[in-house]
């Protein structure tokens, strides 16, 4: 694939009409979509144990695009805590520390 697109690049001809296409459109800077309106917005979310519903990945993407911040480690600056099932030593700290623990289906409902 980068091969490919080396290829294409290299060619006079698709330069040329990139360029022709830049003097027609304006390329702006990536936005961040994160909202900042949400009610998540600004806090700290750690997940631990397995989701059923959504892949980690997942519910990292949505959380960070509500304006949230994903860490790997629990500590007294994290805000909440979404454990799946078989969560181990994240959810015993958790609990230790007094923080929010959510279950998956009331981190779903909270981030709608």
């Amino acid at each position: 694939m980068a091969a490919d697109l080396l290829d294409f690049f290299g060619e006079p001809n698709n330069t040329r009409l990139i360029d022709d296409l830049l003097t027609e459109i304006a390329v702006l800077d990536a936005v961040p979509l994160a909202r900042s309106d949400s009610s998540i917005a600004g806090k700290t979310v750690v997940f631990t144990g397995s989701l059923e519903t959504i892949t980690r990945s997942e519910a990292k993407a949505r959380a960070e695009s509500l304006g949230a911040k994903v860490a790997g480690s629990v500590s007294a600056r994290t805000d909440y805590v979404v454990a799946g099932a078989d969560a181990g030593s994240k959810l015993s700290k958790a609990r230790e520390l007094g923080l929010t623990i959510l279950t998956e289906a009331e981190w779903m409902a909270l981030t709608g």
